[in-house]
């Protein structure tokens, strides 16, 4: 398409332009903010409510399932494992699992590494499977009942957190 430069032709160009930035806006912001608390997202799709941390300030979500968490800051839970939350998390969420999954390391001995992804079985078991790479590591499901509080640094605090809440599981 060639066009010259009189003055409705660059006019006609500039709405073109106009048009085509309004479509590709739309399109790109399926990222949706979402009105509901996360944990009610993550329940919708078959996962529990404790994957994320309690200091979400604001998520979205796309009609395809990519998702975009922003926390208030980056921050430690103590679960099976101690787990890094950074400040921005993303992946893409479905029924029963978690793809693309960035922002989230689990330290495993003395290693961080990254967890690419979350699933649960189908039909739901006790079970989690975290997914380091092409390793998937199985952990009780119960870990994820609630929604953890994310701490701002290591130390004693969630450690003893984490046994308190193996003795309060185990006991229920």
């Amino acid at each position: 398409m060639v066009f010259r430069m009189d003055g409705r032709r660059v006019l006609g160009l500039a709405a073109v332009l106009g048009i085509l930035l309004m479509v590709s806006d739309c399109i790109e912001v399926n990222l949706v903010s979402a009105d509901q608390p996360i944990s009610e997202m993550l329940a919708k799709y078959g996962l529990p409510i404790g994957l994320m941390p309690d200091s979400i300030k604001s998520y979205s979500l796309a009609d395809d399932g990519r998702f975009k968490v922003e926390l208030a800051k980056p921050c430690y839970v103590q679960f099976d494992y101690l787990v890094y939350y950074e400040k921005t998390i993303t992946g893409k969420v479905s029924y029963g699992k978690i793809t693309d999954l960035s922002g989230i390391q689990a330290k495993q001995f003395f290693i961080w590494v990254d967890v690419t992804g979350m699933e649960v079985d189908l039909p739901a078991s006790d079970y989690i499977y975290f997914k380091v790479g092409i390793i998937s590591k199985k952990i009780e499901i119960s870990w994820f009942e609630t929604v953890p509080t994310c701490k701002d640094k290591l130390g004693k605090e969630p450690c003893n957190e984490a046994k308190s809440a193996v003795s309060l599981r185990d006991v229920q």
